[in-house]
């Protein structure tokens, strides 16, 4: 019997989930977004107690400096984002959604609960806790 590829399935999973996320009914209304703008405003909205930046985000999205900034860039040309200075430090700019993403938000959010229903569907919780235990150990390993 062949061996399946953990890394190859989770891949594959991912690119499924993407493929939902650009082709969900708020997606088409929403062209000016990609899959990993509607991440970051989702996280965004998440953590709006808290002020957020730039390293915020590489952390939590597991991508480089590089590749933050270019999305960042991106968002800001669309009127998703601000960046504002924060008064205890020039070099940081705290990340904040504009009225635009707000909107843009809300659908999100239903699409999201849809699409992790979908996922989730026929799961227990006990399961569920433990496939979540499961990628959180993954992740450790290859950090």
């Amino acid at each position: 019997m062949k061996k399946k590829l953990i890394g190859l399935e989770l891949r594959c999973l991912n690119n499924l989930i993407m493929r939902k996320v650009e082709n969900s009914s708020s997606k088409k209304e929403i062209d000016s977004i990609t899959g990993t703008n509607g991440w970051i405003i989702g996280f965004l909205v998440e953590n709006t107690d808290k002020e957020i930046y730039q390293k915020d985000l590489e952390e939590q999205f597991s991508i480089t400096r590089s590749t933050a900034s270019k999305v960042l860039i991106l968002m800001e040309k669309k009127g998703l984002i601000e960046r504002h200075s924060v008064p205890h430090d020039a070099r940081l700019k705290k990340l904040v959604l504009t009225e635009k993403a707000w909107k843009i938000s809300e659908l999100m959010i239903n699409d999201a609960t849809r699409i992790e229903e979908t996922l989730t569907k026929g799961f227990t919780e006990e399961e569920l806790g433990y496939l979540y235990r499961c990628i959180q150990r993954m992740k450790n390993n290859i950090q």
